[in-house]
Parts: structure tokens; C-alpha cells; sequence
């Protein structure tokens, strides 16, 4: 039991109003509703005393799919982006990729935050933190180790009050690993959409946005000597004229238009998926330059999500004609050219900051909404959104960054922030965030690869990755071209899609890492080696 003492600060015209209160958190659910005086909410916060052992480890979850987030210690800090000068964060919109803009980093040993979940383990021993509902704001978690104090903070800044409000809505549970996380989501209801876990090909890992109507035919061609029936064949980033132009295939590269190129994918037997990115749109596109009045401006300008592709910006959900715009293209995606399956991506974009009416998360769950009304029963890989929004609003979802060629991407790269790509830190969150599969949606741990040409990593990486994913996702895909396998490879994926059918899969994560599992009734063990 821990005896929590909270307070809620609302901006009045007379000046702030702060009430207070307490409660206690015992196993189970806990919702505290206030009755709060009408104003702008400045603050919500909860803090508890909070002691953990010197061995106990300490989990919090990051923001996005892409945020790095394994399990740290009392004496870990969490480092914000790059140490650049302002100018230079604005330029490149660096504080943009994850909670940077409106989450302070202490910066310091032992001062740790994450949103929506978080545990606390010793050895098998569990004590999980987590939310029942976004909605009203993020439940952003903080633990400070030196005063030995767990904090819960509402992200509910600016949104007007007045009545009831659902300070925190929290779960509770000790014990196992599969005991407190199924505990947690039968509080929730939440379930996966689908029961299908899948297996196949996507097209970014190897040509990156440099595809074609030729590339792809000649991968298809290459996929149908392994892939099964019903296997997941990807057309990713390349295919648009501009990110934001979805109406319309990049005419050079598929002068055959996307219909044809998803009959070849079915006539191979495949499901066909598509890459959008539907909430945003690139510096260049026919969509910013026509429709500059459809984008989300905060303090008169245009809201910057990144620098890729040379600097892209949010689409305003709340803009109508932005709305029509977007369930045109996904008509158009699902019923003229027959996709199967979407993956989303840059979803994070519908909702940097919320508004008086609406928190951030708000804002964020009902974008999830409004694509999950948009493409109805087709299936949804989402990807760089955050976390619990995507519960059970998608079938299938990212939980790591991008994987790289190498293990850890440029020593530049590993200053910039906590979604850079890199495979030795998409490992690591595929590890921690294991639980989310087959309880939130099938979990996604982004591409393997079995190629030897176009990749920097050793065998033995290509190993632990491959095996990996096989075990603790629901999606299984590569982006290698599996005519130029070799005979060991193709062995390899066979085997590999053999391991999708494992039972009692455990990774140890204390000392030297260990995946161990059971295939055809007997053990399996596989050290997983230079991971944090």
C-alpha cells in the first residue's frame, strides 16, 4: 500500500486555486475524480514515498514507439536530445521526435520519467504502475531516487476545467511478469483486434525510398519462392510523389499505378501493404503548397514534426476539409487500389500539444479514432505513435525505433535523441516492452535481415536479431531480396519461421542476457550478447 498525497492547481481570473488531497494505492484499480472550480488547469501531481533495493530494477516506458526506454537502475539518468545550440534544435526540429518540448529532463542520476506504465523488478518479482485512461491527459510517472519518491503528473496543461475531473485513473499489481500484465489489461478490456500474427517482406531496408514498379516485381518475384500464403508483402516510403501527396503513385517510379502492383502481390498469393504517413506532410508536397491553411499552427506557425525529408509539418485533425482529404485517400488506398493493410507511420504528429478543450493525449486517442473509422476493418500496422493511444485501435504496432544496417548507427547519431535509429536499441525495446505483444495488438520489433551484401552487421548480430524478432513479435518481416539467399539462409528463414511457434519464451535480463524458450518440446537458450 502506498499513501499518495496529491494536489490540482487551477488558473483563475482571482488567481490560482489549489486543492489537495490524498489517497492510498493498493492492489486493484484507483480512480480519483475532483471536483474542480471552473478555470484552466495548470497542474495535476500525486507523490508517494517510494523505496526500492540497490539490485531492483526500473522500468519506464517511453513516450513513442521509437523512444528508447529499457530498464535502468537508481543511479541511471535519462539524457535529453543533443546538447545543441538553440538555433540548431529549431533548425532541425530536433526536441520535435519525442517528449523534448514539453517534458523536463533533469538530466541527473536517479531523476527518471516515463508515461503510461512502469515497473519496478526484482529478480521475477514485479510491481507494475500503469494507467486506465489517457484521455483526460498522459499519466507521466517519475521516480526520484536519491528522495526515494514516486511522482504521477496529469499532461493536462491549459485545458479548461470545471466539475469532475479524472486526476488519475491507476492500476496497481505485484507479482510475476505475466500476472501483473494480464492483470493490468483485463482492467483495461483491451484485447488484440485480430489473431493473426504476420510474416513477410517490407521494401525500406535495403532500397529505402529508392523503389519502382521494377524493384518491387523483382522482390515479389524473389518472395514467392519462400513466403507462405497469405504472408504480408510491403510497398514502404517511395512510392508517393511527396510525403502528403497520397492520391497519386510517383508516375516515374510506377507508371503502372499502385493497382497493378497490388494485383502482382495478390496473384503471388500475398497480402499487400502500403506505408503512409497520413498525419503529416513534407517541405515540397503539392498537399503544403496548395493547402497551407490545413496545417496545425502553434504561436502562428506551422508546427515542424522533424527534419526528414527536408522538414515536415501536422496536418489540424480539426480542419474538415484536412479530414475529407485523408478518408479520400484511404478509400482510394482500400477500394481502388485494394491495399490489405496499412502501416501508419509519423503518427506522433496529429498531437504535439493539446488545446482548452482537449489534452494532448485526448487529441492524440481520437486521431487513432479517426483512423481506425477511416480504414475500417482493413489492418493497421501503426508506427512512431504513442504508446497506449495505439491500444486496441491497431492490429499490429512498432515498439522499438528503426532498425540500422549496423549495431549502433554513427557515433554523431547516438547524441541526437532517444528515436534515433539503431539496432542494438530496437532490440532492447523489443526486450522491455515484450508484454505489450498479444495483449495491446501483435507487437512489431521492426525487419530482420539474412542478406550479406547492404548491411554492416556481424552474423552473429544478424543471428540474435533474427531470432529475436521470431520469438517475441507478432510480425515477422525482412526487406532482402530472398533470391540472392544463399542455400544457408533459406535454411535459416525456415527454421526461423519454425521459432514463430515457441512456447514459454523468457528473456533474463540480469547480468548477461538470456533468451530462452521451448520448440518442439525442448529447451532453447541463446546468449544475446553487447545489449544494455
Amino acid at each position: 500500500m502506498l499513501m499518495f498525497e496529491y494536489w490540482a492547481s487551477v488558473a483563475e481570473p482571482d488567481g490560482p486555486t489549489v486543492l489537495r488531497g490524498s489517497f492510498q494505492l493498493e492492489p486493484g484499480e484507483a480512480r480519483i475524480v475532483c471536483a474542480l472550480p471552473e478555470g484552466h488547469l495548470e497542474s495535476v501531481t500525486a507523490k508517494a514515498p517510494f523505496y526500492i533495493e540497490p539490485d531492483e530494477k526500473i522500468f519506464m516506458n517511453g513516450f513513442q514507439t521509437w523512444t528508447y526506454c529499457p530498464e535502468y537502475t537508481a543511479k541511471s539518468a535519462i539524457r535529453p536530445h543533443a546538447p545543441l545550440p538553440k538555433f540548431a534544435v529549431e533548425k532541425f526540429s530536433l526536441d520535435r521526435y519525442g517528449d523534448y518540448h514539453f517534458v523536463d529532463y533533469p538530466n541527473r542520476p536517479g531523476m527518471l520519467h516515463g508515461f503510461s506504465y512502469c515497473y519496478f523488478r526484482r529478480g521475477e518479482r514485479y510491481r507494475l504502475f500503469a494507467s486506465l485512461g489517457e484521455r483526460p491527459g498522459y499519466t507521466i510517472f517519475r521516480y526520484d531516487a536519491k528522495a526515494h519518491e514516486l511522482s504521477v503528473e496529469r499532461d493536462c496543461e491549459g485545458v479548461r476545467c470545471g466539475g469532475d475531473f479524472h486526476a488519475f485513473d491507476l492500476f496497481y499489481a505485484e507479482g510475476g511478469e505475466d500476472e501483473v500484465f494480464d492483470a493490468w489489461f483485463d482492467a483495461l478490456g483491451v484485447r488484440p483486434r485480430t489473431a493473426e500474427k504476420i510474416a513477410g517482406y517490407s521494401s525500406w531496408y535495403n532500397r529505402y525510398q529508392d523503389i519502382s514498379e521494377q524493384s518491387i516485381l523483382d522482390d515479389l518475384a524473389g518472395c514467392a519462392e519462400l513466403l507462405e500464403p497469405g504472408d504480408l508483402f510491403q510497398i514502404d516510403d517511395g512510392w508517393e510523389p511527396f510525403v502528403g501527396d497520397w492520391l497519386e503513385p510517383d508516375a516515374q517510379k510506377f507508371p503502372g499505378g499502385m493497382k497493378a502492383a497490388v494485383d502482382a502481390i495478390h496473384e503471388k498469393g500475398f497480402q499487400a501493404g502500403l506505408w503512409l504517413a497520413p498525419f503529416v506532410a513534407q517541405e515540397g508536397s503539392s498537399l503544403l503548397r496548395e493547402h497551407p491553411d490545413w496545417f496545425l499552427l502553434h504561436e502562428g506557425k506551422k508546427w515542424s514534426d522533424g527534419c526528414n525529408w527536408g522538414g515536415f509539418y501536422s496536418l489540424d485533425i480539426d480542419n474538415g476539409a484536412a479530414r475529407d482529404y485523408l478518408e479520400r485517400a484511404f478509400r482510394r488506398v482500400f477500394d481502388e487500389w485494394g491495399f490489405d493493410l496499412v502501416k501508419l507511420d509519423f503518427l506522433y504528429g496529429a498531437a504535439p500539444f493539446g488545446t482548452e478543450t482537449e489534452s494532448r493525449a485526448g487529441r492524440m486517442i481520437r486521431a487513432m479514432e479517426l483512423l481506425r473509422s477511416w480504414c475500417g476493418e482493413k489492418k493497421i500496422l501503426g508506427c512512431g505513435v504513442p504508446v497506449m493511444p495505439a491500444f486496441g485501435l491497431v492490429d499490429y504496432c512498432r515498439v522499438s525505433c528503426d532498425v540500422s544496417l549496423d549495431w549502433d548507427d554513427r557515433p554523431h547519431m547516438r547524441l541526437i535523441h532517444r528515436e534515433r535509429p539503431s539496432t542494438r536499441q530496437a532490440i532492447g525495446n523489443s526486450v522491455f516492452r515484450r508484454q505489450l505483444n498479444g495483449r495491446a495488438y501483435w507487437s512489431d520489433p521492426d525487419v530482420f535481415f539474412l542478406r550479406d551484401d547492404n548491411i554492416k552487421l556481424t552474423k552473429r548480430e544478424k543471428n540474435m536479431l533474427a531470432a529475436l524478432d521470431a520469438v517475441i513479435g507478432g510480425v515477422f518481416l525482412h526487406s532482402d531480396n530472398m533470391s540472392e539467399w544463399s542455400e544457408e539462409a533459406k535454411k535459416q528463414y525456415r527454421a526461423l519461421r519454425h521459432m514463430r511457434e515457441a512456447t514459454d519464451v523468457r528473456v533474463s535480463t540480469d547480468g548477461k542476457w538470456t533468451l530462452r524458450c521451448t520448440i518442439d518440446g525442448a529447451p532453447y537458450e541463446m546468449a544475446l550478447e553487447n545489449l544494455p
